[in-house]
């Protein structure tokens, strides 16, 4: 912390001129629903009119000393000395060949459950790259130039955070991924593009955020912990999320994030396990999860169905109902999260992959078993999801794949036999 707060109060002169307003996460929330239930199926196993306050924590000691359930004072964070490992090379990675893993994070009926498959990684695994990287990068450096601050954003106290994201991105890529990185004295060159980035300058050239964005195919977001014990979004690069804009939960707290996003079943079932994640998470782990979702149209970076990306409001009700299925696409998130060791700050990285549906049901097994997780979700889950805009045209096209694939030979009692492919591809 000490060789950050060398830099620290130059490098936020020259880049802010006043304190902003809080602003926005929706996503997220997908994000950190999977780490409560991740806490609460390990200590055992909706959509809401209102928003339900932040819960009211357990009270700290006198001068908020550690207590039982409590190691350590709210807001503060000792360094810790632990040192990302090196990774080492992903095998035979080139930008022209290397394509995206084929993600399918969907299970079979009878019921949809909440839970999404929250699980501990290597960290030598943490960012996936891959040929789609020149499309990501051109659109991400399309929108920070029209967007700014909507799009990548970092508070004055998570400026430590970012810069130190910033730094361990700048020793994992070129380790990772040497033939697009390449590391130098002063920060990194990227071998496809001609960039160079610097990050000993002091001041930074841009926002530390909008840097770490150009850096990667992922979204980015970083939570920081206030003394009342609860974990805050204020640093984010949300450029490419379909249904999210980093303006509306920029400053929020979690249990704001997920209520305002009326996300199913978190006030009963995930929030207090979940906080108590996030107090635990320690910089040594690692952890992953999937999701998905279904649109109707084709943006990445915002989907136009809900709505104009500046409209004052947008949702579902906004999109047409049964386009056809060419314009269906499926969408799937690749998402982990640890701890930064120096500054305790949270980082999410928010990885989208993105395809047509028509594509992905040519897969073997993949229409029946889509057909029959839709068919699993609640109505709670199906008004997030927006089922009801394009549910019916889904099913009929993934039941007449998934029938064509019977009359082949398909055996759907025998899927997976033979196979390593374990959730969530």
């Amino acid at each position: 912390m000490d060789k950050l707060h060398r830099f620290v109060v130059a490098d936020i002169a020259h880049q802010y001129h006043e304190w902003h307003p809080a602003q926005t996460f929706f996503l997220l929330a997908a994000v950190v629903t999977g780490l409560g239930i991740y806490v609460w199926q390990r200590t055992s196993r909706p959509r809401s009119n209102s928003s339900p306050s932040t819960p009211t924590l357990k009270k700290a000691a006198p001068d908020n000393a550690p207590n039982k359930s409590q190691s350590r004072q709210w807001g503060r964070w000792e360094p810790s000395d632990f040192t990302t490992p090196r990774p080492s090379p992903y095998p035979d990675w080139s930008i022209e060949h290397t394509r995206p893993l084929l993600y399918r994070p969907f299970r079979y009926g009878p019921k949809y459950n909440v839970t999404m498959g929250l699980r501990s990684i290597k960290h030598e695994d943490w960012i996936e790259l891959d040929s789609d990287f020149p499309r990501y990068h051109a659109d991400k450096q399309r929108r920070i130039a029209e967007r700014g601050r909507k799009c990548c954003d970092t508070a004055l106290e998570a400026y430590p955070a970012a810069v130190e994201l910033l730094e361990e991105l700048t020793e994992y890529l070129p380790a990772r991924y040497p033939s697009l990185y390449r590391r130098t004295e002063k920060g990194l060159d990227n071998l496809w593009s001609g960039e160079s980035f610097d990050v000993t300058a002091r001041p930074l050239a841009e926002d530390p955020m909008a840097m770490c964005a150009r850096l990667v195919q992922d979204d980015l977001a970083i939570m920081i912990e206030r003394e009342d014990g609860q974990y805050y979004l204020l640093a984010g690069a949300i450029l490419l999320a379909g249904f999210w804009r980093l303006t509306d939960k920029f400053g929020m707290p979690l249990s704001e994030i997920h209520t305002s996003g009326s996300v199913p079943q978190f006030k009963e079932k995930l929030e207090k396990g979940m906080m108590n994640f996030f107090r635990r998470l320690k910089p040594e782990e690692l952890m992953a999860r999937n999701n998905y979702f279904l649109q109707v149209d084709d943006e990445l970076a915002w989907s136009r169905s809900i709505g104009d990306e500046d409209s004052a409001e947008v949702s579902w009700s906004t999109a047409d109902k049964d386009r056809a299925i060419e314009h269906h696409h499926f969408r799937s998130e690749r998402q982990t999260l640890r701890r930064l060791p120096r500054s305790g700050g949270i980082v999410f990285t928010i990885r989208t992959y993105f395809e047509p549906v028509e594509k992905i049901a040519e897969e073997d097994y993949v229409p029946g078993r889509l057909a029959s997780a839709v068919r699993s979700w609640g109505d709670d889950v199906s008004r997030y999801k927006g089922k009801g805009k394009y549910g019916e045209v889904l099913l009929e096209f993934l039941d007449r794949k998934h029938a064509e694939q019977v009359s082949k030979g398909l055996r759907t009692e025998t899927e997976g036999e033979g196979e390593v492919r374990a959730y969530p591809y």
